[in-house]
């Protein structure tokens, strides 16, 4: 296992994660019953099950004229079939009856013939172009079937998802509830966004990237401000945060100076308390994961790329867990590296890269595996890869995986 002065051992990764959720017990999300309008991005609770047939007959799937196909056969522009129109609801031989999209076919019709290859005369058609029967034509059942589930259970809700559920006539429905996580920034040279800071202060970022990154997963906020590097302020502050909210993220103060005063300030909070300190990853090494009255704490770097890694590997996973998603992976393309990449042996490196399309191949552009601090590596990427802590190096040329967080270029 990897050393690092100050930190007695680097736990791996994934073995941190399991002992952090080792030490949790996680109960069934609360749910409540919302209209389907505010359901967008909401995890879905239970099944929805189909009471009936979607559609519920045969219906036209385009304008135009619904006939007996095989009144079609044979037919071209220069011998067109001729057809009576009719307006009955059922056809007979070598009739037809207009039809918009949507329309119920009437008894009889298998097929539609659309617009555009028939001519319309007195009372009649001619139609320019055979159809087969089924063709265009949506049949009764084609998109859900009855007692079929349309939507399982532990699904993000998009668009279309609400579409199908709005198509079986239901308006409310049952989702998990949208977790809490509380956010604390600590540090004496930090000051609030609005401020204009003097010598040797900084203005506080973190919250808001964190805040905006859970919220991005669809979990709501709770903001604990800025504590000064005091055991007491920074202990009383979280315990404000594990009251409000189901997960607290701190970030700022954990690594082994004479300041980094979280740890200890969730130690004395209650236990377990800090279950680990110091991962084998870069950046996000000196991250710190706790366990206070049931409740995750992650503790995390104060220099922002580390802190969004240390969300990405360690808080992500649970905020998704508490919505009721097992998993949410994120998009993951295959691409060439465009250069040669250092690595730390023994410790899982996570490199930011820029992902662009050129002649017909996708390419991975380094940004950067060092700069914890500079976010602006953040912007310029738009994807990460993730190297293995077996591994000292990334070849030129060598086909990655990255994980992508925005779109990439073309």
């Amino acid at each position: 296992m990897a050393q690092l002065k100050g930190f007695k051992k680097l736990v791996p990764t994934e073995t941190a994660l399991k002992m952090l959720l080792d030490n949790l017990w996680f109960k069934q999300p609360e749910t409540e019953t919302i209209s389907i309008y505010e359901a967008l991005n909401r995890v879905l609770a239970v099944d929805i099950t189909a009471d009936e047939d979607i559609p519920r007959f045969d219906r036209s799937a385009v304008d135009g004229y619904a006939v007996r196909a095989k009144d079609t056969f044979e037919a071209t522009q220069f011998r067109p079939k001729i057809l009576k129109l009719t307006l009955d609801d059922e056809l007979g031989e070598d009739e037809a009856k207009e039809v918009w999209t949507g329309n119920p076919l009437p008894k009889g019709a298998d097929a539609v013939v659309m617009l555009e290859n028939v001519k319309r005369l007195n009372g009649q058609i001619e139609v320019w172009a055979p159809v087969t029967p089924g063709e265009n034509v949506s049949k009764r059942g084609e998109d859900v079937t009855r007692g079929q589930v349309a939507v399982k259970a532990h699904t993000r809700l998009k668009p279309y998802h609400l579409g199908i559920i709005a198509a079986l006539g239901v308006s409310k429905i049952s989702v998990f509830r949208t977790p809490k996580v509380a956010v604390l920034a600590t540090g004496n040279e930090l000051v609030e966004l609005g401020q204009k800071p003097s010598s040797g202060q900084v203005i506080e970022v973190n919250r808001l990237i964190l805040s905006m990154m859970c919220r991005e997963l669809g979990a709501e906020t709770v903001d604990l401000g800025i504590a000064r590097d005091d055991v007491k302020e920074i202990s009383r502050k979280i315990k404000v945060g594990l009251d409000a909210a189901d997960i607290v993220l701190t970030t700022g103060g954990t690594s082994v100076g004479a300041s980094d005063l979280v740890p200890s300030a969730v130690n004395s909070i209650g236990e377990p308390g800090v279950i680990v300190h110091g991962v084998a990853m870069r950046p996000a090494m000196p991250t710190a994961l706790a366990v206070v009255h049931n409740k995750p704490i992650v503790i995390l770097s104060g220099n922002p790329v580390a802190a969004v890694f240390g969300f990405e590997v360690f808080a992500r996973p649970l905020i998704l867990k508490m919505m009721g998603l097992e998993h949410e992976p994120r998009p993951i393309v295959a691409a060439k590296l465009t250069r040669r990449v250092s690595t730390a042996l023994g410790r899982k490196t996570f490199v930011r890269v820029r992902v662009f399309q050129q002649n017909g191949e996708f390419l991975a552009e380094p940004i950067s595996s060092r700069g914890s601090g500079i976010i602006s590596t953040m912007v310029r990427a738009n994807g990460y890869i993730v190297a293995p802590e077996n591994r000292e190096g990334l070849l030129e040329g060598e086909t990655v995986h990255v994980h992508l967080f925005s779109p990439f270029e073309v």
